[in-house]
């Protein structure tokens, strides 16, 4: 077991609990795992987090701390179907503002993009033209890239905990030291620094991660997340969840049985996080998938 740390950048394992209630759980075992195997009771991924500083601040980015168009919202179709040069997301512009959520037979979120009526699903509805408050493809492309002029980055380590179900649930909500900060602070007092104000937290940072998996085809192996404010999920380099916009927490969750892969075949997650509005910062991933880190990043700032 990882020892529990303080909530800095040198020290960024975590522990999470308490399991979505996710139905594909049930009576399943972890993805990868023979009968035979003992499930392993943590999953450790690691990324990079980059820190910005809002844009009313000097060297502040247009992005952060900004009302979109619409208002505040869930906003999709912005972010380019397949994932780009260098397995970054890629801003195309002309998405919708979403209404009401796409679900499946079982009531829960999904992306529109993987909405099929054989299958049972709910449609869900949108209304308007907006880029939920991204300037541009330029101002874009610094969220998950290094640019010294507007960002810091540093490694950051997740650690998902086996729940009874079989579930692993990394959740802010529950985790005792994001429960003392009051949200997902990751960098509170880090790389920039709190920028002052009200209230005075590190609300403006992005999140990458680059992970690997091996798919079965009869282990209802399902990918959620839970937050805010943008979250983009890539499986094979494709988007299969679609949380753009600064808004509260939602949820979106993806069967990988809906996505036409060959069993036993390895495949990449990529997801890509946003936080850049002062109000909350929810992050909560459940998944069965037995995932591992690939592409360990590279970050502007390294720590002993």
């Amino acid at each position: 077991m990882h020892p529990r740390p303080q909530p800095t950048v040198r020290a960024l394992l975590f522990a999470a609990a308490a399991p979505v209630a996710l139905a594909a759980f049930a009576a399943t075992s972890p993805s990868g795992a023979s009968a035979d195997d003992e499930p392993t009771t943590e999953i450790v991924l690691t990324g990079v987090v980059r820190d910005f500083r809002e844009r009313t601040k000097p060297g502040g980015h247009p992005d952060f701390e900004v009302t979109p168009s619409a208002g505040f919202a869930q906003y999709c179709d912005n972010i380019a179907p397949s994932l780009g040069e260098g397995k970054k997301p890629v801003f195309k512009g002309g998405g919708f503002k979403v209404s009401s959520q796409w679900r499946d037979a079982s009531g829960r979120n999904i992306c529109w993009r993987l909405y099929d009526p054989a299958r049972g699903d709910r449609v869900g509805s949108r209304t308007g033209v907006s880029t939920g408050g991204i300037a541009s493809a330029a101002s874009f492309a610094t969220w998950f890239n290094d640019d010294l002029n507007l960002n810091a980055s540093a490694p950051l380590s997740l650690t998902l905990t086996r729940q009874s179900n079989g579930s692993y649930v990394f959740d802010s909500q529950t985790d005792p030291v994001y429960q003392s900060l009051g949200g997902f602070f990751p960098i509170e007092g880090q790389l920039f620094g709190n920028p002052g104000g009200t209230p005075n937290r590190n609300f403006h940072f992005t999140y990458e991660l680059h992970t690997k998996f091996t798919y079965h085809a009869t282990g209802n192996q399902v990918f959620g997340f839970r937050g805010d404010d943008d979250v983009w999920v890539f499986i094979d380099g494709r988007l299969v969840i679609d949380l753009g916009g600064v808004h509260g927490a939602i949820e979106q969750i993806v069967d990988l049985n809906r996505l036409g892969l060959a069993d036993g075949r390895d495949y990449e997650l990529s997801f890509f996080f946003a936080e850049r509005h002062r109000t909350q910062s929810n992050f909560k991933i459940t998944t069965n998938l037995q995932l591992q880190t690939i592409d360990l990043p590279v970050a502007s700032n390294a720590f002993d």
